[in-house]
């Protein structure tokens, strides 16, 4: 556990985020998987619509998903990245939501 020293004399712990579950299963991500069907056009055009970031970015995970077999495309809450895969689900690419 760190510790925060402020001007005062007050010590503030840091709590040990590390072992709290419900902490860590409140990150959740979105995976996408390669397959021979879809275009490099239309996947980048799927994450801009679905997660909202910049082209480079969706280039970069278009790249890692058609050389690397996957790529975590967006991180949230669970109910956001249920969102953002259903929509890239639309064009038929494999989409998995799980928790970080």
């Amino acid at each position: 556990m760190g510790r925060l020293i402020l001007n005062s004399t007050e010590t503030i712990e840091r709590p040990d985020l590390a072992g709290n579950e419900s902490v860590e299963n409140e990150s959740w991500m979105v995976i996408v998987y390669n397959n021979e069907f879809n275009t490099y056009e239309e996947v980048v055009m799927i994450l801009l619509v679905a997660t909202h970031c910049t082209l480079e970015e969706a280039e970069i995970e278009t790249w890692e998903i058609d050389h690397l077999g996957k790529s975590n495309v967006h991180f949230a809450d669970k109910e956001e990245c249920e969102t953002v895969a259903r929509i890239i689900r639309q064009i038929g690419i494999e989409v998995e939501v799980k928790a970080e």
